[in-house]
């Protein structure tokens, strides 16, 4: 099955897919998974032939693995930085069973010191390490060597910070929503025939239906060649928001859309590039409220786990669902103009170009259909960030803003969640610290709880009164008073008393009774065990502990038989204070 739920089209009788190294062995061509192509000509490097063959060769063995061209643009630069470094020695090899390990070793250093470096030194490796002969001896070696991690970078937003962000994205595709919706219920009701002839409203639904069939409203040609609106005086104006933006958004309002989106969904914006036009169900129990299943494609995530689907519900207002209505709503018109110009063109995120003539450069997202533009490039992302006085695009820092709120992987892996975004993020380590604190005093009372609480003494004191595991000092100031007065302690929280004093008489009961409780685990299983005896065993270890192992083992030896009558009744429950 296709991604979209289609069943796969087997391929016609005889295909068969060409390979990506050209014969003449010097050019690779790459085929992203949207379908484009791109050609890399590795007799343009300024190195000997047989290297360029053998570069060529390992850039197109590496390449079947990639889904995109920018990912090929990458490696392609950095295999042209290698060969620029290679033309640069005293003694440039002739191909790569001529590397040295000092060429490696002066290679590593130039880049190893920045991060952008960093990726140089891991996309060359990749390449290399592509080669048979380079798979071991001292050269290998060297090349394997471990290049340091990278820092995780960026960090999430503040909340002030977030809600600026969120409150002009929303600003701006408002604005949007409501233009084109306004306009689009008038074009509704123009082309029902509900609108009185001649009147102002009537001639707006003309030019409307122009707009909606073409992508452009009626324009004048002037003798010096130039055009312009033909109806600027009915429109109100000539720029965008007046004219064709009456029923298309602007590149920035999808934008605006989509920093919204990625606010509430934490979606990466690679994802809006191939949105498709999401789907409806019905919901269960619920007669207002529609459900959307929106499909969101991944590449990184690997072969296999590309798609995933997210059930959203507009059941009001403050639904999650409510932007994905406003969304269908404002860009239905460049849909359906989408879908005239290019059939079985059903991506959500469309826009009306401002320049619908500039070339198409980034291979790996959908060409435009006329004047129509799909999806939100890096760059757009870039110009909205610094039209609303941010230092840069909002994406990456309100992706990690959401997918720190939510607490939990959006689009990633726990281990990523964790090491990417959670642990190196400011704001949740300050957030952190009373959880943090909170948990090391709660630690701390359990480890006191569970240690010895009274004195150790060579001696008895005649003065303290005898009891059934220890001697009390004062049991009138006791931490578990009884009702009428005086201690109401189990005798074996003697040992969690600050009144108890332990001196070497005590030391062969206790040594007793701390192996008659182990004795009881096999019995009562792991869990009874815990909860009825875990403390008061972990008590008499913390006490064995400071008596010392020799002097406890020792104790055994001397234990009597009033000392067993008493473990055996402490035991059993049936000694009481």
């Amino acid at each position: 099955m296709s991604g979209r739920g289609r069943r796969a089209v087997m391929p016609p009788a005889g295909h068969r897919t060409e390979p990506p190294l050209a014969a003449d062995g010097l050019v690779v061509t790459v085929t992203s998974k949207g379908g484009s192509t791109k050609r890399f000509d590795f007799g343009d490097l300024p190195v000997a032939e047989p290297m360029q063959h053998s570069l060529a060769r390992a850039f197109a063995s590496q390449s079947r693995g990639w889904t995109s061209i920018r990912t090929a643009d990458t490696y392609w630069m950095t295999a042209g930085m290698f060969a620029r470094f290679l033309s640069w020695q005293d003694s440039p090899p002739d191909d790569l069973d001529g590397l040295t390990i000092a060429m490696l070793q002066s290679w590593r250093k130039e880049h190893v010191g920045t991060n952008t470096g960093k990726n140089t030194l891991a996309s060359v490796r990749a390449l290399l390490r592509r080669d048979s002969r380079l798979v071991r001896g001292p050269v290998a070696e060297e090349l394997a060597r471990r290049i340091p991690t990278q820092p995780p970078g960026g960090q999430s937003y503040e909340e002030t910070e977030r809600n600026e962000v969120m409150l002009a994205a929303q600003r701006e595709f408002r604005s949007a929503w409501l233009r084109i919706s306004e306009n689009a219920r008038l074009l509704n009701r123009w082309r029902a025939g509900e609108v009185p002839r001649a009147s102002r409203d009537w001639r707006l639904g003309e030019v409307l239906d122009h707009l909606a069939r073409t992508g452009d409203v009626p324009r004048t040609l002037l003798p010096g060649g130039q055009t312009t609106v033909t109806n600027h005086r009915l429109l109100g104006g000539k720029d965008p928001t007046h004219t064709w933006g009456r029923l298309f958004l602007t590149r920035p309002e999808l934008t605006a859309l989509a920093v919204l989106m990625t606010g509430r969904f934490g979606w990466n914006l690679a994802v809006y590039d191939r949105m498709p036009v999401p789907t409806t169900a019905p919901s269960a129990g619920e007669v207002d409220a529609v459900t959307y299943q929106v499909q969101i494609e991944k590449r990184r995530a690997g072969i296999g786990r590309w798609f995933s689907t997210e059930n959203i519900t507009d059941s009001g207002a403050d639904s999650a669902g409510r932007l994905i209505t406003q969304a269908l709503e404002a860009t239905a018109q460049g849909r359906e103009l989408a879908g005239r110009l290019a059939p079985g063109r059903d991506l959500l995120m469309v826009a009306r170009a401002q320049k619908p003539t500039l070339q198409h450069r980034d291979l790996d997202r959908p060409a435009p259909v006329g004047p129509l533009s799909f999806g939100v490039s890096t760059d757009m992302g870039k110009w909205w960030g610094k039209g609303n006085g941010l230092a840069g695009s909002p994406f990456q820092r309100s992706r990690r803003t959401t997918v720190t709120n939510e607490g939990r992987p959006l689009q990633h892996t726990q281990g990523t969640h964790e090491s990417v975004y959670v642990l190196p993020d400011k704001r949740v380590q300050r957030a952190s610290r009373s959880v943090f604190e909170s948990g090391a005093n709660e630690a701390l009372e359990q480890a006191r709880t569970a240690a010895f609480g009274g004195r150790i003494t060579d001696t008895a004191n005649l003065e303290h009164q005898e009891t059934a595991t220890v001697n009390c000092e004062d049991e009138t100031t006791s931490p578990w008073p009884a009702p009428e007065g005086g201690c109401g302690a189990d005798f074996l929280l003697c040992l969690a008393c600050p009144n108890a004093h332990v001196h070497p008489g005590h030391h062969p009961r206790l040594a007793h009774l701390h192996q008659q409780i182990l004795s009881l685990r096999p019995a009562l299983g792991d869990r009874a065990f815990r909860d009825r005896w875990g403390d008061h065993l972990l008590r008499l270890e913390d006490l064995r502990d400071k008596v010392g192992p020799n002097a406890w083992t020792a104790a055994l030896a001397r234990v009597n038989d009033l000392d067993r009558t008493v473990v055996q009744l402490l035991v059993k429950k049936d000694l009481t204070p």
